[in-house]
This record gives structure tokens, C-alpha cells and sequence, in this order.
């Protein structure tokens, strides 16, 4: 196609027929985003279907999208006027980050991604950390937040935390939604925690049974997991 030239092009508005005027209103009802509140407020954190059988909630959609603005808050707090790198752990953290990404009212923030995996398609942990995915860009002089989705035996955190610091950033610190503490095998904490919970095998909210219920909006107990 030849670039020399450029050409002309003449549009022609069609008024639209009468007969599609109730479908196009009812398409623009159907398809309009949920409108905040007149003080500003966001609307109420969508309801879930049924919960699938096997599973048992343990915290509901609301405490984490309540908590997680907490998180945010703080977070803001603590690195204002600073640029500020957060680091998502995959594949379990993408949702949590989405959601606490949203809440951080920082003029200076972005963002990238570092793949391991220890469970594969089991619920024990190898004990091994493979990388799936590395930085794209350099963390060296930079403050940087690892958001991850649970810190439970910290065998990946440990690992993780240790890789991180060899490549110097400024400063390294860490925020997790789920603790469990009771399964700890390293001496590791995160600086930032969602909740805390017990000694169960949870899923929802990103965390997975091999690949399955990342999509739900709460995080729940695997009660049926066998031993």
C-alpha cells in the first residue's frame, strides 16, 4: 500500500432505524457500570453464587475488599513521595494485587511480576521453588513492595526475599493476604498481613487447587482435600 499520497475519506452518518430504539436503550440500561453513591462511596462488593461443594468460606468478599484498603491506606502512608515498585507473585497474588493496586493513592507507583511455583498440581509443597517468570525491569535502587497471596511454610518467601536482595534494591519489604504461621519451617514474617488463619488449605481469591477456584471472590477452606 502506498504511503505517498494520503487519501480522503468521507463518512456518512445513517440515523439509526426507529425499530432498533428499545433495543439500543435496553443494551445501554443493561451494559452501564453500577454508579457510586452521591457521598462518594463505591457500591456494595458484588454477591457470589452458590459455593461449590467441598468448600467452606472463611472470609467473605467484603472483610477483603475492606481489609484490603486498609492495607492500601497504609501502604500509601508509608512510602508517600516515594517511587515505589510492587512486585506480584504468580500466579496466586494477581488478584490481591489488581484489587490493593486500585487502592493506593501514590503518584509514583508501578508494577511487575515474578513467577515460582513449589505446589504443582499437588496440595503439599515440593519444597523446591522453581522461577516461571522473571523481572522484566531492574529493581536496583528502588523501593520495592512482594505482594503475595499467603506466606505459609516460607519456603518461597525465604527464597524470593533472598533472590530480591542480591539485585540491591533501595529498600525490601513484603504484604501478604493470608498468614499462616503455624505451617512456618523458615524464619520469615511479612511486613504487611491481610489475616491471619489456621492451619487449613484454602483457595479463592486467586489461590488455587490445581488451577481450579481462583475466580472466586472469597477465600475459602478445601474441606474434602484428602490426606
Amino acid at each position: 500500500m502506498s504511503i505517498g499520497r494520503a487519501r480522503k475519506f468521507r463518512f456518512i452518518f445513517h440515523p439509526p432505524d426507529d425499530n432498533f430504539g428499545p433495543m439500543a436503550e435496553s443494551f445501554s440500561k443493561a451494559s452501564a457500570p453500577p454508579a457510586c453513591a452521591a457521598d462518594g462511596t463505591e457500591p456494595p462488593v458484588p454477591q457470589a453464587g452458590p459455593v461449590p461443594a467441598g468448600l467452606r468460606v472463611l472470609i467473605p468478599a467484603e472483610r477483603i475488599a475492606a481489609r484490603v484498603r486498609e492495607l492500601g491506606a497504609e501502604i500509601a502512608r508509608d512510602y508517600a513521595g516515594r517511587p515505589l515498585r510492587l512486585v506480584g507473585v504468580l500466579k496466586g497474588a494477581w488478584v490481591f494485587m489488581a484489587d490493593l493496586v486500585r487502592t493506593l493513592e501514590h503518584e509514583a507507583l508501578s508494577v511487575d511480576f515474578l513467577g515460582v511455583a513449589t505446589y504443582g498440581q499437588s496440595a503439599q509443597t515440593s519444597g523446591e521453588v522453581r522461577v516461571t517468570k522473571d523481572l522484566d525491569r531492574s529493581i536496583e535502587g528502588i523501593d520495592v513492595l512482594v505482594v503475595e497471596d499467603i506466606l505459609d511454610t516460607g519456603v518461597t518467601f525465604d527464597f524470593l526475599l533472598n533472590a530480591l536482595r542480591n539485585r540491591k534494591p533501595r529498600s525490601l519489604r513484603t504484604v501478604t493476604l493470608l498468614d499462616k504461621p503455624s505451617r512456618r519451617v523458615r524464619h520469615v514474617r511479612a511486613d504487611y498481613v491481610g489475616f491471619t488463619i489456621p492451619d487449613a488449605f484454602v483457595v479463592g481469591y486467586g489461590l488455587d487447587y490445581s488451577e481450579r477456584f481462583r475466580e472466586l471472590p472469597y477465600v475459602a477452606v478445601f474441606e474434602t482435600l484428602g490426606p
